[in-house]
């Protein structure tokens, strides 16, 4: 595990070593001016004990490579290279699959573009760690958090989005984007909703491919979330903004302008963000991650196989939200989990109340207040894992715009067991402070933070004191301390959980 405190000298002596490993394998020829290249820099995904995916985006036709060498090697020619095309079909964006990677080791990855005469452009050299192999008792930190550029809070003029800066300050070993990491539906406009100057988006609502593709980049511009990306693996989810508010698979349409009645959107966002995250080409969106013996992440897709938000769930008419074949995955695969935590990543939370208007059905997991919502195939899930044993369970969830934590005991006849859910946000979108909260499976609310009056909040300066993310470090012992910390990198609020033992 990295030396956290040590990081700024371990990345100088890693990028000396770097440099006098000029002649090695994997380096591109000296760059030719006027060769493609990088736009909004390189940005590392997916990584686990033996894999990462690298993702960059061109500004032309071009074949994209990445290098991958372990400075530690005996041997440091040995190198884990692999090449992609990119062109107009994917907007110029490309990702290559590094593998066959040693676990628990510091790679350094050289990516580049080369134009159709195998001239190389500008090279990027950035430095990841893989995961620790399954049965290391090694320490984790995971950051995650939700919702950027919504509600017209967008790229600040001076600061962007400073939210980027205070997460890569805790040098995480994992960060996860947790859904609504665009507003696909909104606009950026020159004055914020806070009254700061922006970087206008030149854009409105998606409607189009080339409309979702403009959000995706107008958040990749910014340069906290380039550095961001380009040193901590990163976990990307969606949620409903990434296509249209409350959006499942039979409400992906909208009839208002400038929407276009009857036209599917979620084919459209869904491809665009696939083209924009470093995912593993054609893999299903929900699957598993997992950092060494005590964390295994389980990435939910909330929003492509979910019934109608308006539809009764009933006994007679149960809802899903994940469909079949991801529910069986999930309850074999956490029962299945030997890691000390099992971390549900949902982007959308249990039983704080969301779905805008509220008359169109709840789009979180309990109806609060109705017979919508998904919360008999929720407590379905979470008896099928009591039955199977499992133990410390997670969630993290984002969406709300604020700050929460709650515990569970979703079977009454037996309240020994129980989960916690951590829900953060926003990482910079509007501030909607809601305390009420649907009490069902023994929810109790350890902790709420969010303005009082969000309303009140008048500038971009007193919005930074509420934008937050969530901060999970989990001990070689398997002791966790949950933190949410803000925009200004203060930690405002921490858990303790001791695991249950096995």
């Amino acid at each position: 595990m990295r030396d956290r405190c040590g990081w700024p000298r371990r990345a100088a002596l890693l990028a000396l070593a770097a440099a006098l490993c000029g002649a090695c394998a994997g380096r591109p020829r000296p760059e030719f001016p006027g060769a493609p290249r990088a736009t909004q820099g390189v940005a590392i995904g997916e990584v686990t004990d033996s894999r990462a995916v690298i993702w960059a985006r061109a500004n032309a036709p071009a074949v994209m490579r990445a290098a991958a060498i372990d400075l530690s090697a005996r041997d440091p020619a040995e190198v884990v290279q692999g090449t992609s095309r990119v062109d107009p079909e994917s907007d110029l964006t490309g990702r290559v699959v590094l593998s066959g990677l040693r676990a628990a080791t510091t790679y350094r990855v050289s990516t580049w573009f080369e134009d159709s005469e195998g001239r190389p452009g500008k090279r990027h050299d950035v430095y990841f760690h893989t995961a620790p192999e399954p049965g290391d008792a090694a320490p984790a930190r995971i950051a995650w958090g939700g919702d950027v550029a919504g509600q017209n809070v967008c790229r600040d003029q001076r600061e962007g989005f400073p939210i980027f800066r205070a997460v890569l300050a805790a040098r995480p070993d994992v960060f996860i984007g947790a859904g609504n990491m665009i507003y696909a539906d909104d606009s950026c406009e020159a004055a914020g909703r806070f009254g700061n100057q922006q970087v206008p988006g030149g854009f409105g609502k998606a409607v189009d491919l080339e409309g979702f593709r403009a959000h995706w980049r107008y958040v990749r511009d910014d340069d906290a979330l380039q550095d961001l990306l380009s040193q901590t693996p990163y976990v990307a989810v969606w949620d409903d903004h990434e296509v249209v508010n409350d959006f499942g698979p039979q409400q992906d349409t909208r009839d208002e302008p400038p929407y276009r009645s009857g036209v599917p959107l979620m084919p459209l966002g869904r491809r665009a963000f696939r083209e924009y995250n470093p995912l593993v080409p054609a893999a299903p969106l929900h699957r598993s991650l997992r950092w060494g013996r005590n964390v295994e992440l389980f990435v939910l897709d909330t929003r492509q196989y979910r019934d109608p938000n308006s539809q009764a769930d009933s006994a007679e008419n149960p809802k899903t939200m994940l469909g079949l074949e991801q529910r069986r995955w999930l309850e074999e695969r956490v029962a299945a989990s030997d890691a000390t935590w099992k971390v549900i990543v949902s982007s959308v939370p249990i039983s704080i109340p969301t779905g805008d208007p509220p008359e169109h059905g709840r789009d979180g997991w309990t109806g609060f207040d109705q017979d919508t919502g998904f919360a008999r195939e929720l407590v379905e899930i979470l008896r099928a894992l009591h039955a199977a044993g499992a133990r410390n369970l997670l969630w993290i969830t984002a969406d709300v715009h604020f700050a929460a934590a709650f515990r569970y005991a979703p079977i009454p006849e037996d309240p020994g067991f129980g989960f916690h859910e951590i829900a953060t946000g926003p990482l910079q979108a509007g501030l909607f402070t809601n305390d009420r909260f649907d009490p069902k499976l023994g929810a109790q609310r350890l902790f709420l933070y969010g303005p009082a009056r969000p309303s009140a909040v008048a500038s971009f300066a007193e919005a930074k004191r509420w934008f937050n993310f969530g901060l999970l470090d989990v001990a070689a012992d398997g002791r966790l301390a949950a933190r949410v910390v803000n925009a200004n990198g203060e930690t405002v609020s921490t858990l303790h959980l001791d695991p249950v033992p096995r």
